[in-house]
């Protein structure tokens, strides 16, 4: 902690309760279990870029709340699709 504010254990904070996870049964559990770090990847990634937007389109995609640069994504595809060469 800080030098202003020392560590006060809860009431039910008892470090003898805990289990020694140095003994063979848990390094056994701890060596069988999957790593699962983050969020799963995905089968086709995203490529970050820079773009120049005009404010009011960022402004109106934000208005709409979260996910706007998804939305945006979506609206180009979008135009995309209908201006297929």
């Amino acid at each position: 902690m800080s030098e202003n504010k020392p560590f006060t254990a809860p009431d039910w904070f008892d470090p003898d309760d805990a289990p020694d996870l140095s003994s063979p049964e848990w390094q056994k559990k701890f060596a069988a279990a999957a790593v699962r770090r983050g969020r799963p990847r995905s089968e086709t990634t995203k490529i970050s870029t820079t773009i120049r937007l005009d404010p009011d389109v960022i402004e109106r995609f934000k208005a709409q709340g979260p996910g706007w640069q998804s939305r945006i994504n979506d609206a180009l595809r979008d135009w995309l699709s209908k201006n297929a060469a």
